[in-house]
């Protein structure tokens, strides 16, 4: 099993949740993160005042899948997300040992 952490931006949320549903994907984490990377945030004016923000608000998804299904999953949000611009995001991709779902203390696949 792998443990896919996607950041993305907050407007492609909605497209890769209904793009991952299509495929079988039944569950999924949403978090709310602020961050930059080559982006480096932008300059905005409030009330006549110029200011820089440094954070950009993002999201952070993860799923954990089966291995049959990561490179489907990882096509998927890529896809969807994709837009050629500086600030789309990035794909982590970790190993995990085990999952148990608490309320059956099922493990392994069959918990994802």
């Amino acid at each position: 099993m792998k443990k896919i952490e996607a950041i993305i931006r907050p407007f492609k949320v909605e497209d890769v949740h209904e793009a991952l549903s299509e495929i079988g994907i039944k569950g999924m984490t949403l978090t709310e993160v602020k961050g930059y990377g080559r982006q480096k945030g932008h300059t905005e004016v409030y009330r006549g005042a110029e200011y820089k923000v440094d954070f950009l608000p993002k999201i952070k998804l993860e799923v954990v899948v089966k291995d049959s299904m990561v490179e489907q999953v990882l096509s998927t949000i890529t896809k969807v997300t994709k837009t050629g611009q500086v600030g789309d995001g990035k794909i982590f991709i970790s190993p995990v040992l085990d999952v148990i779902r608490i309320r059956t203390e099922e493990s392994g696949e069959d918990a994802v």
